[in-house]
């Protein structure tokens, strides 16, 4: 089974992302249920519930990027072919949920929107529209910057996930060429002296691309930290 360099196999990837799925069908069935009681006149909105949904599809995005090259590994073809559907099928289910959530947030600005028309002119009525306009403008603001967060976490995580690809891509390209190598050097019979001083090579190699996977994790941790 093909496995995640630091992480899992496609399988325990796979698992991941139908947790996550679940999560974030749960969350948008809570935000319509939200939805339909602040119509109904009473409760309110979830910004962090929100941000909450969208986090959990782009983690799920991202690990279709990383499945998506995992299952083209396994040299087995019925295999190969069972996960690449089980991998559309994740997608999928997530590119729906994704689109169901931008639904609801167009839904919620447009509802704030015809709310704070509402309140202005009723203001003009009576005299009290500030301190109401000052509590829509207050939270059409957080909205905004919850909505702009989740962007800029969302494009962090499809940097985060490129930048791993490449390395998996680059390792694959290493190992192809240390096999290579390893041929011509058996071949022309040189010293196992030569053959330990690449292997310490490859091993230095690798740490330099473990370093490289772990402070990217790092900073995007601290990015979402700063964003919240």
């Amino acid at each position: 089974m093909a496995a995640i360099e630091g992480g899992g196999t496609l399988s325990e990837v796979y698992q991941s992302a139908r947790k996550l799925l679940l999560r974030a069908r749960d969350g948008i069935e809570r935000l319509e249920r939200l939805e339909s009681t602040v119509s109904g006149g009473g409760g309110l909105d979830s910004p962090e519930l929100s941000f909450a949904v969208k986090k959990d599809i782009s983690q799920i995005q991202a690990q279709c990027a990383e499945m998506d090259r995992l299952w083209r590994s396994i040299a087995a073809k019925s295999q190969r072919d069972l996960w690449k559907r089980k991998v559309e099928q994740v997608a999928e289910e997530a590119d729906s949920l994704k689109d169901s959530l931008d639904k609801y947030s167009m839904r919620n600005q447009r509802r704030m929107l015809e709310a704070k028309e509402r309140a202005e002119l009723l203001g003009r009525a009576n005299g009290e529209s500030s301190h109401v306009l000052r509590i829509f403008d207050e939270e059409a603001q957080a909205m905004q910057s919850v909505r702009n967060s989740s962007r800029m976490l969302q494009e962090s995580f499809a940097t985060g996930t490129a930048i791993l690809s490449k390395y998996s891509e680059q390792r694959e390209r290493l190992k192809r060429a240390q096999r290579k190598a390893l041929d011509v050097l058996n071949t022309v019979g040189l010293s196992n002296s030569v053959l330990r001083l690449i292997e310490r090579r490859n091993r230095v190699d690798r740490w330099i691309k473990y370093v490289g996977m772990i402070l990217t994790v790092v900073i995007l941790f601290f990015f979402w930290k700063w964003t919240r």
